[in-house]
Order: structure tokens, then C-alpha cells, then sequence
């Protein structure tokens, strides 16, 4: 069912890969130029990745980031590739030839984002490296949460699951996000982190679903077909991986007792937790990185040069990157309605799937009348 969904908006995106977010300020706008001079231009460029690997990309960052380009005045222009490089590539130089004096990039891949973001640097543009670290790119800024704990977090969690809460004994598998997304990396890195010291688990399978449901499908079939009963945990990467699992594990009338994790508190995936065939999804609101990257883009076309808090080490080249942050959080059955209630996702989304789905959300605190038949 959700996996339905995920693929019908995705539909839906691909036909309009371009929205227009925000409002002209009374200033004029100059061409790209250096970000020095970056006062005369309100110009901000937005190029997203795909509209497959996770909703987020189709509603919840474009909404966020036109929000916050409405609130600083700014005029933003806002891509989403389709997962096709080229295309990105192409985009990114409409938006230098607009005139954009920042422009946020979340890459394909390190080497087509590298090449997109040597080429803004080239013509003067600052570039934020959003959600994800381009390797080898050289942005001014990386904005995102902290990848490493969400992995961390994501490893935690799995080993408190009920289906695997006492044992002393636990098996698992792994479906990775894809090579290319250096955050996938560092999720890895940090759940494999805290499996590895656990007491009693045993990783049987290191596989990578490539941020692709039919991909994760696949993978799992053959990890399942392999370890069978042995595997009684899946440490996936998120959401909606993890529903093409659940939907393998279904088949096999094992969903509910294999411990499964996941990441973007997706509609799917909060519908999976209240039915307790996903043991818990890892929620970053998008504020945390589309609000502090608006804002960012604003303090660099007004000429400052802020600060980070943070830097986050670039492992192709070793620079260090000014990076702000956001921390994730767990989400359970305990704190299902947390995303709803902040926003992030609607209740519609969540429990207008079906009757059975929209009791489940009243019984987990978020509440919605069901209108269907």
C-alpha cells in the first residue's frame, strides 16, 4: 500500500520537476558574481535528487524550502533531477546562467555534484552541500543532521526492539543505502558501530538496497531465502526499503516478528509502526535543515560570512567543511504522532489509507475521521 503511494506521488513530481518558491525583493538582482558583492542579488538556486529514494523529496523539503524563501524575500528556484545526473548537471547550469548567487546542492553522486559545484564555485557562487556531503566538491557550507548518530541511533534502537529485546542470540542483515550517497556511509558507520559491539548479534549479510524499493525487495529475497529463520533482525536504512521488506516478510507470514528499523518518518513508515510490523523510524524534521539553509543562503547574499558551529570532515580530500548539524530523533509507537503533530507529515497522509490504518492513529494519539468506504 504505501509503497503505492510513494510511487504515485513520485509520479506526480516527475511531471513538474520545477516550482518557483518566494517573492523578488525591491532590490535589483545582479548576476552571479562574487558573494561579496552578493548584495545586490536575491537569487538562490535549489537542485534535489530524485523523487524515488524517499517522500521527503517530493513535498516535504520543496514546501520548507518555498516557505523559507517566502519568509527572507528571497526569489528561489527550486529543481529536482529525477534521479538522472545529466539532467541535475543541466539544471545547475540554468540556475548559474539565472543568475543565482547560492545555490543548495543534494548530489546523485560525489563526482557529477563535484563537477556541478566546481562549476558554480568557477562563476562565483556559493555553494551549501544539502543533506548531503558532496565529496571532493569544496561547498562553503554543509547543512544537514548529524549523519553518524542517526546510524547510531538506528543501531540502538534496533537492539530494544521487542522481537529481539532478552535474546542472547540475534542474527541479522543489512540493506544499505546506495555507494554513491556519502550519508548512506555514515549511516552505515554509525549502526554498524554499535551492532558490531553488541553482545550476541551476529551480522549474516551486508546487502545495499540502493535507496530503491524493487532493489531492496530483491536483496532481502535472498538474503531471507538464504538465512531464513536465522535472521531475526534487518538493519535497513529507511523507510521505504524497509517496505519492501515488511512486504516480503508479509508474504512469508513473518511480518511483526523480524525486527525492522527504517529512517524519514515517512507516511509509510509511521503507518508500519503503529501496526508494529516496524519497529521504529528515525525522524529529522526538514526545519532543521531547510530553515537554517534559507537563512544561511540569506547571511551569504547579504555579503556576511557566517560561522558553523560544527565541520564535518570531506574523506576524499580531508578539508574540513563548515557544517551546521540538526539531531534526529527515534520514533516508536510511543511517539508516533510526533511528526503529525509537528507538521512534518499530515494525518491524511498517515491514516486516510484505510479504516483499519485510521484506528490505529486514534489509538496512537493522532486523531482523523476516516471518510473513506
Amino acid at each position: 500500500m504505501m509503497r503505492k503511494r510513494i510511487l504515485a506521488a513520485a509520479a506526480v513530481a516527475a511531471m513538474a520537476t520545477t516550482a518557483l518558491a518566494g517573492c523578488s525583493s525591491s532590490k535589483s538582482s545582479g548576476s552571479s558574481g562574487s558573494t561579496n558583492a552578493a548584495s545586490t542579488n536575491n537569487k538562490v538556486g535549489i537542485l534535489l535528487p530524485d523523487t524515488a529514494s524517499s517522500p521527503r523529496w517530493v513535498s516535504a523539503d520543496p514546501n520548507e524550502l518555498a516557505n523559507q524563501c517566502t519568509q527572507y524575500k528571497l526569489d528561489c528556484k527550486i529543481y529536482n533531477a529525477n534521479g538522472v545526473d545529466a539532467t541535475q548537471e543541466q539544471q545547475a547550469q540554468q540556475l548559474i546562467s539565472w543568475g543565482a548567487g547560492v545555490i543548495l546542492v543534494t548530489d546523485l553522486d560525489a563526482a557529477s555534484g563535484a563537477q556541478i559545484e566546481k562549476s558554480a564555485e568557477s562563476k562565483g557562487v556559493a555553494v551549501i552541500d544539502y543533506d548531503r556531503l558532496t565529496q571532493g566538491g569544496g561547498a562553503n557550507y554543509y547543512v544537514s543532521f548529524d549523519n553518524v548518530k542517526v546510524g547510531e541511533d538506528q543501531g540502538t534502537a534496533l537492539t530494544q526492539c521487542s522481537q529481539v529485546a532478552g535474546k542472547s542470540s540475534v542474527g541479522y542483515v543489512d540493506i544499505d543505502g546506495a555507494t554513491t550517497d556519502n550519508n548512506a556511509t555514515l549511516f552505515a558507520q554509525g549502526y554498524n558501530s554499535v551492532l558490531s559491539k553488541t553482545a550476541g548479534w551476529t551480522e549474516l549479510n551486508d546487502g545495499n538496497g540502493a535507496w530503491d524499493a524493487n532493489t531492496a525487495q530483491s536483496v532481502f529475497q535472498n538474503q531471507l531465502g538464504k538465512y531464513g529463520n536465522k535472521i531475526n533482525a534487518v538493519m535497513v536504512a529507511n523507510d521505504t526499503m524497509a517496505q519492501s521488506v515488511i512486504n516480503v516478510l508479509q508474504q512469508q507470514g513473518l511480518a511483526g516478528k523480524v525486527a525492522v528499523s527504517g529512517q524519514d518518518a515517512s507516511a509509510g513508515g509511521l503507518d508500519n509502526v503503529m501496526a508494529g510490523t516496524q519497529c521504529f523510524t528515525i525522524y529529522k524534521p526538514v526545519a532543521g535543515e531547510a530553515d537554517v539553509a534559507i537563512k544561511l543562503s540569506s547571511e551569504i547574499l547579504a555579503g556576511q560570512k557566517p560561522k558553523a558551529p560544527a565541520t564535518t570532515k570531506d574523506p576524499s580530500d580531508g578539508n574540513e567543511v563548515q557544517s551546521f548539524l540538526a539531531t534526529p530523533t527515534v520514533i516508536t509507537k510511543a511517539n508516533v504522532a510526533q511528526p503529525v503533530k509537528d507538521g512534518y507529515v499530515t494525518a491524511a497522509a498517515v491514516c486516510g489509507v484505510s479504516k483499519a490504518i485510521a484506528a490505529l492513529c486514534n489509538a496512537n494519539g493522532i486523531t482523523y475521521t476516516y471518510s473513506g468506504s
